[in-house]
């Protein structure tokens, strides 16, 4: 019986597999890099994170954030993105690049060198402005990286990029502001890019299924009607659905629309046979 189990599993897994019918799409809400001003987001205290230009991995101009305080200890630096706009979005995507020193590559560098720093969030309804309390912010992860540079990087111009995902939900106020923790790193801000996942306006049998947000929990599908194209009807009794995945994919279409008696069925759509001009 177990074994029956586990291979109707896998047969429903490899039928959904088969079955998706549009790529996700992912809705920016945020791309540092696509900045060509300052990005004026709130460093406190003054002489933590500073904001400096530079240029990505194809030398294109933009705008970071950097902080390198390991020679004192007790460091608690906060950075503060502007208040983003979710649009809808329940499942939020947070991409980020950055580099980060390796510790024991500085010189004469106190114990309280650290090779993390944290990655928090702060619903909201509006712009908490320019400062805003540490107690409002919930944590995300904190961020680590694969790959840290040394002096000899530095001399060789060898950043190490590093990029991390996370993700967050499910929100419930129109938006959020995002902040950077140091407590003691010598890290860069490269990019962050915040989006989040919708499946994408598709026809499917005949019939059209609109834009539909993806929901924030894994598991979850959306059940989405569509509408017969133009000149067709529902076939039987069943209305043509499908499913929208956490990832932004449609799933499991059911039913569908017939082309109504005149009309064939050309390209996702009915177009008026031959016949009928007859």
């Amino acid at each position: 019986m177990e074994l029956l189990r586990t291979t109707v599993s896998v047969l429903w897994i490899l039928l959904l597999n088969r079955i998706k019918e549009c790529c996700a799409e992912e809705v920016v809400l945020l791309n540092s890099k696509e900045s060509q001003a300052e990005l004026g987001w709130t460093s406190f205290p003054s002489n933590g994170w500073e904001e400096i230009s530079g240029v990505d991995e194809k030398y294109k101009p933009i705008r970071t954030y950097q902080v390198c305080n390991v020679m004192e200890p007790n460091q608690n630096n906060w950075l503060q993105t502007g208040w983003i706009w979710r649009q809808g979005g329940q499942r939020i995507f947070i991409e980020l690049q950055f580099t980060l020193r390796d510790c024991n590559s500085i010189p004469g560098v106190a114990g309280s060198c650290k090779e993390t720093f944290n990655l928090l969030y702060a619903e909201s309804d509006w712009d908490l402005g320019r400062v805003a309390r540490e107690d409002r912010y919930s944590k995300i992860d904190t961020i680590a990286a694969d790959e840290s540079f040394t002096q000899g990087d530095l001399g060789e111009r060898k950043m190490k990029l590093n990029t991390e995902v996370r993700e967050i939900g499910h929100l419930n106020r129109k938006g959020f502001h995002l902040a950077f923790q140091d407590v003691g790193a010598c890290v860069a801000i490269v990019s962050v890019r915040v989006y989040y996942k919708r499946c994408l306006s598709t026809v499917q049998n005949l019939a059209v299924f609109p834009d539909t947000v993806a929901e924030a929990a894994f598991a979850t599908l959306v059940e989405v009607r569509g509408t017969c194209v133009n000149n067709s009807e529902v076939d039987t009794d069943s209305p043509p659905r499908m499913h929208c995945s956490a990832e932004g994919e449609w799933l499991v279409p059911i039913g569908k629309c017939s082309c109504s008696a005149g009309y064939e069925e050309g390209h996702s759509s009915c177009e008026g046979s031959v016949r009928s001009w007859k």
